[in-house]
């Protein structure tokens, strides 16, 4: 029998006996990992929006590492609460937690590393930041850090095929933050920075580049929209709620980054995500639903995209549109996204494993 790192019940480990961060311990951390998050969503907004910045030390940095040295200190108390039971030291690391010290460690590095970048070569903006050494290594670690509690969630045995949003809810917001890194860190892969005149524009075709540009973009924001609805859906039966905690994490990222001026069209993305939720209720995806599991799949992207081109439109009057759209790429674009969710579904959840689960 595993001891259970917060004193609640037990979970056996048999195979490892090594002990499993229990409910409330991965509650705190991915609470705390609302604020690590956050605050890189703030960096990044000052990156993309202060042309002035020229400093290290800075309220958003601040609000980032605090989050940081919050969250580590989390997980080191967890890791010692194991530890004064008696067991040996890397028997007493919970499932999970091993990859997160080495990104603990890893993170730390990084930020001394980008200490010194920014001390000798400046600080970066627009698309360099995305691309900067250090940087790379902060969010790489960041990711593992963040998604501790969807790593204990799958190694917990208690855990039912449909647990619902408050026994799953540390898992849930630890895939979310997974999915805004990515989307971060693919900016410039992000249809959702876009403002309504931009995608009206991309849609009119009159610049190819552009339209293949918007295009790409969609297709990559879907990937980055399907596959955490994907990879919650293929171990449980997908909550209510789930969703639009999706949603509104990508959304707020994609519009801080944009100093929140295309906000018109990330509210059509969130009433896409309440839409969503009522497709949840409906089909209930999850292992086992393998037919229900992938209409999801396919129908979320044609409606979050279908949202996302009528609130371009429906914000713009009609007078003040200097270009016409083409029926083909306004009609198109969703369907093709429907397409794509389909096809994400059959490669991340084959019929196969959807039938041992």
């Amino acid at each position: 029998m595993a001891t259970d790192v917060s004193r609640e019940t037990a979970v056996a480990t048999p195979a490892t006996g090594r002990p499993t961060a229990g409910y409330a311990t991965s509650l705190v951390l991915a609470v705390l990992g609302v604020w690590f998050t956050v605050g890189l969503m703030l960096d990044a907004w000052a990156h993309n929006n202060i042309p002035q910045l020229e400093t290290f030390f800075t309220p958003w940095h601040a609000a980032f590492y605090s989050g940081f040295a919050a969250t580590a200190g989390w997980v080191l108390w967890t890791c010692r609460a194991a530890i004064l039971d008696g067991q040996r030291a890397l028997d007493a690391v919970p499932i999970g937690y091993g990859a997160t010290l080495v990104g603990l460690v890893t993170f730390a590095l990084s930020g001394v590393g980008d200490l010194v970048w920014h001390t000798a070569l400046g600080i970066e903006q627009d698309i360099n930041i995305l691309f900067s050494p250090t940087h790379v290594g902060l969010v790489a670690s960041m990711l593992v850090i963040v998604t501790t509690p969807l790593r204990t969630a799958w190694a917990d045995p208690g855990l039912p095929e449909a647990p619902g949003l408050r026994r799953l809810l540390p898992a849930v917001l630890a895939t979310a933050f997974a999915a805004t890194l990515a989307l971060l860190f693919m900016q410039y892969a992000n249809a959702l920075t876009y403002g309504p005149f931009g995608v009206i524009f991309a849609l009119s075709n009159q610049d190819s580049r552009e339209t293949s540009r918007f295009v790409a973009e969609v297709a990559v924001t879907t990937a980055l929209v399907v596959v955490p609805l994907l990879t919650l859906a293929r171990s449980w039966r997908l909550p209510v709620g789930a969703t639009t905690i999706l949603y509104v994490a990508l959304g707020g990222l994609s519009t801080a980054v944009r100093g929140f001026e295309n906000l018109d069209l990330i509210a059509g993305f969130l009433l896409a995500g309440l839409v969503a939720e009522g497709l949840v209720a409906a089909l209930r995806p999850g292992p086992g639903r393998l037919t229900q599991l992938r209409v999801f799949a396919a129908v979320v992207p044609l409606i979050t995209w279908a949202a996302v081109i009528g609130a371009a439109y429906l914000t713009v009057p009609p007078t003040a549109i200097p270009v016409v759209a083409k029926p083909e790429l306004v009609y198109g674009v969703p369907l093709v996204q429907c397409a794509l969710g389909a096809l994400l579904a059959a490669v991340l959840v084959p019929a196969r494993a959807a039938n041992r689960s």
